[in-house]
């Protein structure tokens, strides 16, 4: 079990995040902060999830949240996170997106970043540059893997977004909350597209399978995970995890085993 680490400095220091890690519990939420630099969270084991105005992103170990600078932002942590801060100067910040977004974690983009988080000395003057520029390098050429659940403005669609957000596994139909809504099947379907980008189907699987990596980091079952966020059976649920986040259940779970144990 790698040894415990406390955050350092203060993860939620308004006036920018320097690089840093440490172990945080399941469940442990940094409040909406800004900064005035660019900033990347890793979980090298556990999950979390960051939250803007533009939505929420979730970030299992096998990806890295990417928060521009001066976007209102929290963080929260699913399971006993090793979180890994890491700055990014603002002379730097324009190679990234510049919006918060979720990227796909290579081997050698996971290590630069460990390195830059960790205690490791600076070997020789210059070096921890050298190797942020390799990160940035890294990431411009990462594929962009947001599990982005984008949130509604219009009252209609966010009455029903909020019934579902309360409840994940309800098992309504568009319909059916629109009656509650006070709005048409037809208009629900057309904002849902309009406003947030996707389909009621899409939006409302994207947030069951939120739900669902916060379950399965804190140790439920794939089984019990799958009736809880509202699948029939566990094989539709798999089929739909394996879509969404790149791998089955199973897998993620023992990946997290896995890198609960390393040094």
């Amino acid at each position: 079990m790698p040894r415990d680490r406390q955050p350092s400095p203060d993860p939620s220091d308004p006036k920018g995040t320097p690089s840093g890690a440490g172990w945080l519990p399941h469940g442990y939420l940094l409040a909406p902060h800004t900064h005035d630099t660019g900033q990347l969270v890793y979980a090298a084991a556990g999950t979390l999830a960051t939250t803007t105005e533009r939505g929420t992103w979730v970030a299992p170990a096998n990806r890295v949240t990417w928060t521009p600078p001066g976007f209102a932002h929290s963080h929260r942590f699913y399971g006993r996170t090793d979180a890994r801060l890491l700055t990014v100067p603002v002379e730097l910040c324009g190679e990234l997106l510049a919006y918060p977004s979720v990227f796909a974690v290579s081997p050698l983009l996971r290590e630069a970043v460990l390195i830059l988080t960790g205690d490791r000395p600076e070997p020789r003057p210059g070096a921890h540059q050298r190797l942020l520029a390799v990160v940035i390098d890294e990431l411009s050429d990462a594929p962009e893997l947001s599990l982005h659940l984008p949130e509604a403005a219009d009252d209609r669609l966010r009455a029903v977004t909020d019934l579902l957000h309360a409840d994940p596994a309800r098992p309504a139909t568009l319909a059916e909350l629109g009656r509650v809504a006070g709005a048409s099947e037809r208009t629900l379907s057309r904002l849902f597209h309009a406003e947030l980008g996707m389909g009621f189907h899409r939006w409302r699987t994207t947030l069951r399978i939120h739900h669902a990596l916060a379950h399965l980091t804190g140790g439920m079952s794939v089984t019990d995970t799958a009736m809880a966020c509202g699948w029939s059976n566990p094989s539709s649920f798999i089929d739909a995890f394996n879509d969404v986040v790149g791998q089955t259940p199973g897998s993620y779970q023992a990946d997290l085993r896995n890198r609960s144990t390393l040094p």
